[in-house]
């Protein structure tokens, strides 16, 4: 598969991607204080008490009849289960959080953010077929970010480090276009035949699609989508 890297991008509408960078800073945060033994005595306890628990929220009756726990749809996103995927979601989030936040203002990108966040947990807790191991993970969130970066910006150049077996960490350029397109297939595919497979693969289709159609209605006004820049 591949990383992105950075991509061609400058910002248009914001002096600075406040937010984007908050949200990585506050999702380090907590993995680093509460999610290992540098404050807590048992991290795991207090990631079983902020995860979610799909099994609550499979059907809308049991989301209703649950609503008290729902919290967990909202702080899931802020838990990771090790370092690799920290690093991993919040390395796609530095790369395309920024021109999404540029697109949609401030405050609005931070409520965009957690919806997709939102959608993507119910979707997973709708289809998964384990209702009992709970969901963390920024992923499904950052699938929105990614979601809407493609329907703005799909010719864009992004460097990616592209992992293969002949050279292990080569980086190449791809429009943004191709790069998520691969990316969301992949999803797709995996989704459909890799069943027992421990990744959500669900919750990142999930937000993927709920960020491309937001972004239609949330952008700001003037904001075009497919945007035919390349970054060049």
């Amino acid at each position: 598969m591949f990383v992105p890297l950075w991509d061609m991008n400058q910002l248009k509408r914001v002096k600075f991607q406040y937010v984007t960078i908050g949200l990585i800073t506050i999702n380090c945060l907590i993995y680093f204080i509460f999610e290992t033994h540098l404050v807590l005595s048992s991290p795991a306890s207090f990631v079983d008490a902020l995860a979610l628990k799909p099994r609550d929220v499979e059907t809308m009756r049991a989301f209703v009849d649950h609503m008290p726990d729902q919290f967990r749809l909202v702080t899931y996103m802020f838990l990771h289960g090790s370092i690799l995927h920290l690093l991993g979601n919040m390395i796609f989030l530095f790369v395309f959080g920024d021109n999404v936040e540029d697109a949609l203002g401030h405050v609005r990108f931070f409520l965009f953010y957690v919806v997709c966040g939102v959608a993507a947990g119910v979707v997973h807790s709708i289809v998964t077929t384990s209702p009992d191991v709970p969901l963390i993970g920024a992923s499904g969130a950052i699938a929105g970010v990614i979601g809407a970066y493609l329907m703005l910006h799909p010719n864009i150049r992004v460097w990616v480090l592209f992992q293969n077996p002949i050279i292990p960490f080569l980086p190449l350029r791809f429009s943004a276009g191709a790069v998520i397109g691969v990316w969301i297939a992949y999803q797709i595919i995996c989704a459909l035949y890799l069943t027992n497979h421990g990744t959500a693969w669900w919750a990142h289709i999930g937000g993927f699609f709920t960020g491309a159609l937001l972004i239609v209605v949330m952008k700001r006004r003037g904001v075009p989508l497919f945007d035919s820049a390349t970054g060049v």
